[in-house]
């Protein structure tokens, strides 16, 4: 039997590995800054007295780079600002506008400035004291608190849940954790933890023996607010914690549980409380397997949905905020006699990169306003499969966008791009990790599919008809019109690629999840782009985002499948291409 914990860190925990975030061994150049630059000059003037410089060494004071440095996030902007105007209600558009302004420029002045001290100062793990005793303590840095000060203030987990307003109050959210990812030094990551175990307890009624747990992790008092860890992964590893869950839950006395095993890996782990799983154990020692209590793996589920949200908003502004230094680069660096931005190579680059975070911008949005109406009761079940099916697909999508993104943004700033204390590094580390937390792209591949199956086929109409009436928005836009034919002719493809794999069975089925799943992304965020650009008021670029991004493959599964990518025959081959030469090949 399953139980769904919710414990406090103590001194006591035996924490053995995890850590929320992890410092990659890599190798580190460094940079002078065009300040620093300044500096060693004037003190070569001082120690040369009158001595004139030599002309070699003047000219080569000009070859210091400036950085980049982009203003506020949220009025730099341009797609995130016309989304909202075109959805927002006047009244609310308003006022989050005002506010959003307002942080936008508390990111730029103050926020960000203290996420770099964060990634300077990682938490170090005390185990023992100088006297040997033991004291598993953490040891975290003042910038890391003030993050968690900050957090509080600006609300950024109590938006969702005091909801004023209603169904709009969780874009609001998304919108400001997308502001405040990239600045945050790493605390997105329990911030993510925290909205998922707020979510759990609200999805149970909030019992009145969490309601102290709920009112913590929605507090907007920074003495009173709680961040809360994610103790699931046990030494087996891997998606699966129902069948890797080893730990067991003896009750107390007083009631309470006390939980015996081996976590191999938290989230969080300097967070106020937890939620964990563990197997109940009854008075004679036998560990139950079937239980409603705490509803276990069921209830966690509902975390795993606000966090894999949360993946897709890190994955979105890793995105944006590469593009957007990228961008302020190419204004100020000068290459072969002339500036970044008038080397049209480069701004293709740049460009392309734009179309895809636009793609994924709008996937992100669509799937918070979904969860948005039924948080409030406003979802038609159409809305719950949709959503149900998008979380995974749009999780698994923009985790493999940001790192081609980010690294591919990186790269445009030459060997400026490896230098660490640049920042960049950091950006692309981050990102690299977003396609395997909350689920690989093979896992929620798999997810997707089930998906399909428990609801009997139905979220695929659902997915169909909702397409092709955001393409119906465009029907007096001549200038859409290719687009919106490319994106009928994939939906079209990928109808009978359904309708064939019905017949064909489980196996080829699961061996083209993942390119299913790729081009349920490709097309439905195709739509949105379309969607957007033929709203009122519209901009040429919008179009232009649109048209480009329809350009691709809409629907790799059919390209594939006519390839035969998912025969009997090419899967033998994969496992035969894979251990050519090693030992386990002889015994395939």
């Amino acid at each position: 039997m399953f139980t769904l914990a919710l414990c406090r860190p103590t001194a006591t925990c035996r924490l053995r590995h995890g850590w929320d975030r992890c410092q990659a061994w890599s190798c580190r150049g460094f940079s002078t800054t065009a300040g620093q630059g300044q500096q060693v000059s004037l003190q070569e003037k001082q120690v040369g007295g009158d001595v004139e410089m030599p002309v070699a060494r003047r000219e080569a004071e000009t070859l210091f780079q400036e950085r980049p440095e982009p203003g506020n996030q949220y009025l730099e902007d341009a797609l995130l600002r016309s989304y909202l105007e075109a959805h927002l209600p006047p009244k609310v558009l308003e006022e989050v506008s005002q506010e959003l302004e307002g942080f936008g420029n508390r990111l730029l002045t103050k926020i960000r400035p203290l996420g770099w001290e964060c990634e300077l100062n990682p938490p170090v793990f005390r185990q023992y004291d100088a006297w040997g005793q033991r004291v598993d303590h953490i040891v975290t840095c003042s910038a890391w608190k003030r993050m968690k000060e900050i957090a509080a203030e600006e609300g950024l987990i109590a938006e969702a849940y005091e909801r004023r307003y209603s169904n709009w109050s969780r874009v609001y959210q998304a919108v400001k954790l997308y502001l405040f990812s990239t600045a945050s030094g790493g605390f997105n990551c329990p911030l993510a933890m925290t909205d998922g175990a707020a979510k759990v307890i609200e999805s149970l009624g909030t019992p009145a023996s969490l309601k102290n747990a709920f009112d913590h992790l929605t507090s907007r008092d920074p003495r009173k607010f709680w961040t809360s860890g994610q103790w699931m992964t046990e030494r087996r590893g891997g998606s699966d914690v129902a069948n890797g869950t080893e730990t067991v839950a003896r009750k107390q006395p007083d009631g309470t549980y006390r939980l015996y095993g081996f976590k191999w890996f938290t989230s969080a782990a300097d967070s106020d409380m937890a939620l964990t799983l563990a197997r109940i154990v009854d008075a004679e020692g036998h560990v139950k397997q079937i239980s409603a209590e705490g509803r276990g793996v069921a209830s966690i589920s509902n975390m795993l949905n606000i966090t894999r949200i949360h993946n897709v908003i890190g994955a979105v502004a890793s995105m944006r905020r590469m593009i957007s230094l990228s961008r302020e680069y190419a204004l100020k660096r000068v290459v072969f006699g002339k500036l970044l931005k008038d080397h049209p190579l480069h701004m293709q680059t740049i460009a392309r990169m734009e179309v895809q975070t636009q793609g994924a911008f709008l996937l992100l949005m669509e799937m918070v306003r979904l969860l948005g109406l039924a948080e409030t009761n406003m979802a038609s079940e159409q809305d719950q499969l949709l959503l149900r099916l998008l979380v995974p697909v749009a999780k698994l999508y923009t985790g493999k966008q940001a790192t081609a993104v980010a690294t591919e943004a990186m790269e445009s700033f030459g060997g400026q791009g490896y230098m660490e204390d640049t920042g960049l590094p950091v950006i692309v580390r981050d990102a690299l990790v977003l396609s395997i937390w909350e689920g690989t792209t093979n896992v929620l591949s798999l997810d997707v599919l089930r998906s399909l199956t428990k609801s009997q086929g139905q979220v695929m109409a659902v997915f169909f008809s909702t397409v092709q009436n955001k393409l119906e928005l465009a029907s007096s836009s001549a200038e859409l019109q290719p687009a919106v034919q490319w994106v009928r002719d994939a939906a079209g493809r990928l109808t009978r690629f359904c309708q064939g794999a019905a017949a064909e069975g489980a196996v080829p089925m699961e061996l083209a999840a993942r390119d299913f799943s790729y081009s349920l992304a490709r097309i439905y965020a195709g739509a949105l782009l379309i969607e957007h650009a033929a709203r009122p008021g519209s901009s040429c670029t919008d179009v232009c985002a649109a048209q480009r991004w329809c350009r691709q493959e809409l629907c790799p599964v059919a390209a594939e499948l006519g390839n035969g990518s998912y025969s009997a025959e090419e899967s033998s081959m994969d496992s035969a291409l894979v251990y050519a030469g090693s030992p386990a090949g002889s015994r395939l």
